[in-house]
């Protein structure tokens, strides 16, 4: 049996021993118990292991923490994307069952508020004049047996728009004519000339060809769709027919291509994107279907180009020709168009839209971040807000310091906003060791650790390095107000052949490519330009069904800037009624 000693217990021991549930626990730290050493080494051993319990729980603890915020970040990511961005609700956080009780207000048009009116159609619709038939004789006085007497003063007239889609044949007759003289000075048989065609010995009129091209390569719906249309309209068309017809008809445009293409390299202002597409051809050297679709879309010009890469030759193939002084593109922050402008002396402007994505994107993958997310998304939209003021006061033709005062007072706002901004970022791309340091001493409580995960913390590092490597392309606008905050033009731009791209996925030759970026480039600047697609493709393929098939040796008239300073009526809003007599 061991013999019993005193030994001071250490306060850790006592506090494992005995809990401090409550104070009085405290009152016993000093005293002394009486122990066997066996019973001592085994309490000491079980306060160990039980700390290093203790320690690994805690560790397991953080471990599932982390992974509880990033299944809850995925989970606000799959969210967002299946119902939309989330992130940009308002900051009240009230729930959706409140939400939809907080107003009472009718949707739709308002009782009692002025409404729209008729809306109005064009003046130059054609108007076809129909008249009820009526027998007066079925209104005959039965009394008198006198007839009702006409009166035009009371005409009643009612319109009602129609409109007429239908397939038929044009069954041209050529009357046959032979001399009666025996001079010989005559041919045999005499007849009119042939009707024109478009394309030689094809069956298929102008009207064909421009219901084909402003179906698919303006609305982006899909040949066969058309196709079968006009199957249910009693006209069958092999989609053979289609792309050999089309096939004939794609160099009836490079002349109005190579017309855009000069028109764009005289102007010094642009914004570029792009896209893929698929083009179902083999090449040397290129593995797989994916190509791109550039845009260059500037003041008068929205041109289209279709390459097999993404790489810096092909804009810089296309700005090889630029004849200003200088360019300035707007466009993401893409590696592409960083080499070129380092090749080329191109300024670059990059877009706001992607910082602002930046951050939004933050915030939706962590939800420590979101507070912050949000409140770079209102300092950006408040930006957008002081150059907007900036712009109302601006006269182009005026260098900066000729400006008004109010455009001083708003240039000024405008520029202490971006140096605010600017300040914020380099402190939050310091390195960790520092950025760590300064934001401790922010807090209230030096030993209040901080909220916010490594993970998370690095996140912000990185956008914010980001938008300071970016700095000088963000800037620009504020030195240039002609250049937009973002590319929106551009993208804007690309959506319609995004469609396409879905609709009818791709291209299958070469020449169906070039041809769908040439027709891309012509429609998208006819829009541009507020030129009617339908009427003018009309237009100009009935000219070249007059010139033998072939392009016109100027295409000048047809071209959208010539067409806009022409006068009007020189191209009509909309064609008219085929003769149904």
């Amino acid at each position: 049996m061991g013999t019993l000693i005193p030994i001071p217990v250490p306060s850790q021991l006592l506090g494992l021993l005995i809990p401090p549930s409550s104070g009085e626990c405290l009152l016993f730290e000093n005293q002394w118990v009486l122990v066997r050493k066996s019973e001592l080494i085994n309490l000491t051993a079980d306060a160990r292991r039980w700390e290093s319990y203790h320690q690994r729980d805690v560790q397991k603890i953080a471990a599932l923490e982390q992974e509880v915020a990033l299944l809850k970040a995925e989970v606000k990511d799959l969210r967002n994307r299946l119902f939309g961005k989330k992130t940009e609700k308002d900051k009240t956080n009230t729930p959706d069952s409140a939400r939809s009780t907080a107003t009472t207000r009718p949707r739709g048009q308002q009782y009692g508020h002025r409404s729209h009116g008729r809306t109005p159609y064009s003046p130059d619709l054609e108007v076809v004049d129909e008249v009820i038939p009526f027998d007066p004789q079925s209104y005959r006085c039965p009394q008198c047996g006198l007839l009702p007497q006409r009166n035009d003063a009371l005409d009643e007239v009612a319109e009602i728009k129609e409109i007429q889609v239908r397939a038929y044949v044009r069954r041209i007759r050529r009357e046959a004519y032979t001399p009666t003289c025996q001079c010989g000075k005559l041919p045999a048989i005499i007849t009119p000339p042939p009707p024109i065609r478009l394309i030689p010995r094809s069956p298929y009129g102008v009207s064909f060809w421009v219901e084909v091209i402003v179906t698919k390569f303006h609305y982006e719906q899909p040949t066969h769709r058309l196709l079968e249309d006009l199957r249910s309209q009693g006209m069958p068309v092999s989609p053979g027919t289609v792309a050999g017809g089309l096939h004939a008809l794609a160099p009836l445009f490079d002349p109005l291509i190579d017309a855009l293409y000069d028109r764009q390299m005289h102007e010094e202002l642009f914004n570029c994107d792009e896209t893929r597409w698929e083009v179902f051809v083999n090449m040397a050297n290129k593995v797989g279907s994916r190509w791109y679709l550039w845009v260059m879309r500037s003041a008068s010009v929205i041109f289209y180009d279709l390459a097999p890469s993404r790489s810096a030759a092909v804009p810089g193939a296309h700005f090889a020709g630029h004849q200003g002084d200088r360019a300035i593109i707007v466009c993401d922050r893409y590696s592409a168009y960083k080499k070129l402008a380092r090749l080329s002396g191109i300024i670059l402007a990059f877009c706001w839209a992607h910082v602002r994505r930046d951050f939004l994107e933050a915030g939706r993958s962590f939800a420590e971040l979101e507070s912050w997310a949000l409140a770079w998304k209102e300092r950006i939209g408040e930006l957008y807000h002081l150059n907007q003021q900036r712009l109302e006061h601006w006269q182009p033709d005026r260098p900066l310091f000729e400006q008004n005062g109010a455009f001083h007072a708003s240039h000024a706002a405008l520029a202490a906003a971006l140096d605010s901004i600017h300040a914020e970022a380099t402190q939050l791309a310091l390195p960790e060791s520092k950025q760590d340091k300064q934001v401790i001493e922010l807090l209230l409580e030096p030993k209040t650790p901080a909220s916010i995960s490594r993970t998370a913390r690095n996140e912000q590092r990185k956008i914010a390095q980001s938008l300071l490597d970016h700095w000088r392309g963000l800037r620009l606008f504020f030195d240039h107000p002609e250049v937009p905050m973002d590319n929106n033009r551009a993208e804007n731009a690309i959506r319609g052949p995004v469609n396409g791209r879905k609709n009818y996925y791709g291209s299958s030759s070469l020449w169906s490519a070039a041809l769908t970026a040439a027709l891309f480039s012509i429609f998208q600047t006819l829009d541009l330009w507020g030129i009617p697609v339908r009427h003018w493709l009309q237009i100009y393929l009935q000219a070249c069904a007059e010139n033998g098939g072939k392009a016109p040796a100027d295409v000048t008239p047809f071209l959208p800037w010539s067409l806009a300073d022409a006068p009007r009526g020189a191209l009509p809003r909309c064609l008219p009624p085929p003769d149904t007599s």
